[in-house]
């Protein structure tokens, strides 16, 4: 055990001296890049993706995957937009949209293990199903309106820091705790490790499976907040592909898609590099598909890492 957590550790440096080099490399190209605003920017054009990722990474650690996130998303905001429309008490609305989130995860939970379907297939149909659901609900039409009490709780800032930012910053201490320090966080470990060793010494795999996707529900619900907050509005066809960009910053930090393995704050900076890819690139005026193409190549080069370390450890 002691080796794993050494080897997570020396992950996580080695993916935080990452985000050193690239953040150097654009500081030397940019003049605004390491600017206040700038880097402010970055952290809260990060806290979507850190939301949806932490989620992601405790079901990958537990062995499954997430595709239906995005759609998740899109389902919880509308709904919760309607609510708060309606009139609705904003931390009733917000609860509401929560439990939607939730209600999704227990949905594809249960399908998974209850019905011994793949997670892979039953989360890509509910990638389908819960966007279906968000366009049916709304006609495929936006819905706007909302009230300013709520968007002043994702828009708002404390001590000069975004609101999101310190959401997130809660979430990911939570997670931190909830897999490092908790009897939960152990069982994802060892159902993500081998599931039947861990059903052999008792660890109630099915529950433990469930409440990963419920959590990945719960964080997908509580980004949807965030970025209806931050827009104004909430649409069906929102959080697409969120799903690849949450599985990326997981695969950069150092989670392992066999399961049994990730790290928290990997995932955080895995996704702080992401959105300062993006926010370099932008800054040097390079086209959105070369974006994509460096993306691409990070993740790459990170689960070639992997591999590399994976068998230098075995």
């Amino acid at each position: 055990m002691k080796t794993v957590f050494s080897r997570i550790r020396f992950r996580d440096a080695g993916t935080l001296l990452g985000l050193i080099l690239i953040s150097a490399v654009f500081a030397a190209q940019s003049d605004t890049f390491l600017t206040t605003p700038n880097l402010v920017n970055i952290l809260q054009q990060s806290t979507i993706n850190a939301c949806i990722a932490l989620g992601m990474t405790l079901v990958i650690i537990s062995g499954g995957i997430d595709l239906s996130v995005g759609p998740v998303a899109a389902l919880s905001a509308v709904l919760g937009a309607a609510m708060l429309v309606a009139g609705v008490p904003v931390p009733l609305a917000i609860a509401g949209a929560l439990a939607v989130g939730v209600a999704c995860g227990f949905v594809n939970g249960a399908l998974i293990t209850w019905g011994g379907l793949q997670p892979f297939i039953v989360t890509l149909g509910g990638l389908s199903l819960y966007r279906a659901l968000a366009l049916i609900y709304t006609g495929g039409t936006p819905i706007f309106g909302l009230p300013d009490e709520f968007r002043a709780l994702t828009n708002g800032t404390l001590m000069g820091i975004p609101n999101p930012v310190i959401v997130v910053g809660v979430l990911a201490i939570a997670a931190w705790v909830i897999l490092n320090k908790t009897p939960l966080g152990e069982y994802f470990m060892a159902v993500g490790g081998n599931p039947e060793a861990a059903r052999i010494a008792g660890v109630p795999v099915t529950l433990t499976k469930m409440a990963a996707y419920m959590i990945s529900g719960l964080m997908a619900a509580v980004a949807a907040m965030i970025l209806i907050g931050r827009l104004g509005a909430a649409e069906p066809t929102m959080g697409t592909l969120w799903e690849l960009d949450a599985i990326a910053a997981a695969a950069i930090g150092g989670a392992s898609l066999m399961g049994g393995r990730g790290s928290i704050p990997g995932t955080l900076i895995g996704c702080i590099i992401l959105g300062t890819l993006r926010n370099g690139l932008t800054l040097m005026n390079v086209q959105a598909f070369y974006q994509l193409l460096a993306t691409g190549i990070i993740i790459i080069v990170a689960m070639l890492i992997d591999k590399v370390t994976s068998g230098k450890e075995g």
